[in-house]
């Protein structure tokens, strides 16, 4: 059985949607999911009791109702999909980190993680992208129904020893168009023109379409089975392009290296890809860098 994945709910549109992805791709890799809702009232008040003489009344039923809704959406897809509804009082980003260390997926929604606090769109979502220590799929729309899963490669992503950064990417990718049934669409896009020299501009890097080639090669090894589809394209904007190659996916798989917040965040691309992007964005660190806490 896979490692469980673990889906944010608070009750608003954005976390349904974040919970029915998470319980349709933990039904088809066999995996449980941990449905999880945050109560953050203990931190403004102990009283979460009932009100005396009304009926199902207080903050702990509140929350408590709150997650058996979540748990609820879950089940919808498949009544045999392993459901673990999980109640936890703290603020979600630091709750749900905690609870990515042992998962194999932190799913949520593009906004409303917050709850009553009006977060403003992404605020912990793209914290969790930037700082979780499992991948993070943030759900911002279905994306088109049979659309090929489009994942971004990036020729600065070789890595001097051991496996190509790269790769966790391209692996996640491989999975989540294997469970779907869909292809899979690499993309590599070159700067249009001037900006600072990259590595990839380099005469030491390799070539953009033996880069392809590379992750081809991976991909026959990891997915026999599967369609595979290459792009090089040329743009001034590498999030504008890639969104642009995205445009009839039914996700996007953006790698990040993964700083944290305090030190750059996930990264320009993977930041643009998260906020623009009209379907589910899966982000992938690279192997070896956890997520800073």
């Amino acid at each position: 059985m896979a490692a469980q994945m673990v889906a944010g709910y608070d009750g608003s549109a954005e976390a349904a949607a974040a919970v029915r992805w998470a319980a349709r791709q933990a039904s088809l890799r066999d995996a449980g999911l941990a449905v999880v809702h945050c109560s953050v009232w203990p931190a403004f008040t102990h009283d979460l009791g009932p009100v005396p003489g009304i009926a199902d009344s207080g903050l702990r039923h509140a929350a408590e109702a709150v997650l058996a809704e979540g748990a609820a959406l879950a089940r919808e897809g498949s009544t045999d999909l392993a459901v673990s509804p999980v109640l936890k009082y703290g603020w979600p980003a630091p709750v749900l980190r905690e609870l990515s260390t042992d998962a194999g997926m932190l799913v949520v929604g593009s906004r409303g993680i917050g709850g009553f606090m009006g977060l403003m769109v992404g605020s912990v979502s793209l914290e969790l992208a930037a700082t979780a220590d499992c991948p993070v799929a943030v759900i911002r729309g279905t994306g088109q129904e049979g659309g090929p899963v489009v994942v971004g490669v990036d020729a600065d992503d070789r890595g001097q020893e051991g496996p190509a950064q790269w790769e966790p990417a391209v692996r996640q990718a491989c999975a989540l168009a294997t469970s779907t049934g869909s292809g899979l669409r690499v993309v590599h896009v070159q700067h249009k023109h001037g900006g600072r020299r990259r590595a990839s501009e380099s005469a030491e890097a390799i070539r953009p379409q033996d880069l392809l080639d590379d992750v081809v090669r991976a991909t026959r090894r990891w997915a026999p089975d599967l369609d595979v589809q290459t792009r090089l394209l040329t743009g001034a904007s590498l999030a504008g392009t890639l969104l642009d190659a995205a445009s009839d996916a039914s996700a996007i798989v953006v790698g990040t290296h993964g700083r944290g917040v305090v030190r750059g965040s996930i990264g320009s691309t993977a930041h643009a890809v998260l906020h623009h992007a009209g379907c589910p964005v899966l982000v992938v660190r690279p192997a070896g860098i956890p997520g800073e806490r």
